[in-house]
């Protein structure tokens, strides 16, 4: 698991992990019970594991095919991170998926009234689209290559990637990907999972929409091809949600949390917060020390 950062450990002060075990249908857990002990992990010893402490049950490990999903750091499941189930006061309807990517927070609509609701992380590309579309294309551990202009602006990173990378979870889409269509053609907008779940809840220099790979395996399922999906504006977001909040550590809250906002210029100003510039700069020089050893792998 990754080291816990101050900043992380503050952090889960600001915004507690709930006590409550949201699961997001019931056949998908028994699905997951059934995948276990019919042997389809790689590595049984991984399937059967026993659970980390602090992690709901559908955070932990879980066999997917030949290989075995890592449980999420406990530090990165705070309240708006991990999926729970809400009361949904938007005008879409059930089955449709709606993303609000100012509020960084995914819903997918069971029922009137009703949706699960999920963190993500934002991309730049996550604010480039907004309205309606739906699911056009879904695959598992997807392919990835960076554009043109990703190679262009960042060769140091991008350059080694530039031939794509095979899927997998060192994939930067993650275990699974939901391609959205309008009109019949592909939008370049996806849902889809992360090799990064520190990421979760924040805004990224790239990518779309990320969400944990957990999450993105289970809504793989509960999304059939066809499924709607609506992206906020700003001003829809505001709407429905209310303004929000960037905490030094990069998560937003709404700004009616004035204790917990409170807490966190608190810590900043005791230096508890690492500088979110020199984190981003530790974490560039990692990533591209991982994609020339990637690149070098293809």
């Amino acid at each position: 698991m990754p080291r816990l950062r101050g900043d992380s450990l503050i952090l889960r002060q600001v915004l507690p992990v709930s006590r409550l075990s949201f699961v997001y249908r019931a056949p998908l857990a028994g699905l997951l019970v059934l995948s276990v002990l019919a042997g389809c992990a790689a590595d049984p010893k991984a399937a059967t594991q026993a659970p980390l402490r602090g992690v709901p049950p559908e955070y932990q490990a879980r066999p997917d095919g030949e290989r075995v999903v890592p449980a999420v750091n406990p530090v990165y499941l705070n309240e708006r991170n991990r999926r729970r189930w809400v009361e949904y006061t938007g005008p879409e309807g059930k089955d449709t998926i709606v993303i609000d990517p100012y509020a960084r927070v995914l819903y997918h609509v069971v029922e009137p009234g009703k949706a699960m609701r999920f963190g993500i992380a934002v991309g730049k590309a996550g604010k480039g689209f907004s309205g309606n579309a739906v699911v056009g294309r879904k695959e598992m551990y997807p392919s990835w290559q960076p554009t043109s202009r990703m190679v262009r602006n960042d060769p140091a990173l991008y350059g080694p990637l530039a031939g794509g990378l095979k899927g997998g979870l060192d994939n930067p889409l993650g275990a699974r990907a939901l391609y959205l269509y309008r009109n019949g053609h592909d939008t370049y907008f996806r849902i889809h999972g992360t090799m990064d779940p520190s990421s979760i809840g924040k805004a990224t220099s790239a990518g779309c929409i990320r969400l944990f790979n957990q999450d993105i395996i289970d809504m793989f399922d509960e999304a059939p091809m066809g499924t709607r999906v609506k992206v906020r504006t700003r001003a829809e977001s505001l709407e429905l949600e209310g303004p929000m909040h960037e905490l030094h550590t990069g998560y937003v809250v709404p700004e009616a949390e004035v204790e917990l906002i409170a807490a966190d210029d608190a810590a900043w100003a005791a230096g508890q917060i690492t500088d979110p510039a020199v984190l981003e700069a530790q974490q560039h020089a990692a990533a591209v020390e991982a994609a020339r050893r990637a690149g070098a792998g293809n």
